[in-house]
């Protein structure tokens, strides 16, 4: 499938790396997945991380990872990295523990 643009449906892993721990970082990347219409999931890491793995198509991603570099207002974010992998899809966007 792909979108308006031509881009295929995708899947990337994004680490963000700040102070995103108790800042509800993964509540406010669930809601604005759904707002996207983007699918997978989102977790807290050991240390200042959190990790994402999104499958939407291409605009609806760089919305997300723009979304990203900032994350919800009492975030921090020092480094955000992303990679392409396997296209997955998932029924939803949860967060998982």
């Amino acid at each position: 499938m792909k979108d308006p643009t031509g881009k295929p449906f995708t899947t990337i892993r994004i680490l963000i790396n700040g102070k995103v721990h108790g800042v509800f970082f993964r509540q406010s990347t669930r809601e604005k997945a759904v707002q996207l219409g983007i699918t997978g999931w989102v977790r807290n890491l050991p240390g200042p991380q959190v990790e994402i793995i999104a499958s939407g198509y291409y605009e609806q991603l760089l919305e997300l990872i723009a979304w990203c570099k900032k994350g919800p207002p009492r975030a921090v974010v020092s480094h955000l990295e992303t990679t392409e992998i396997s296209p997955q899809h998932f029924v939803d966007f949860i967060i998982s523990r």
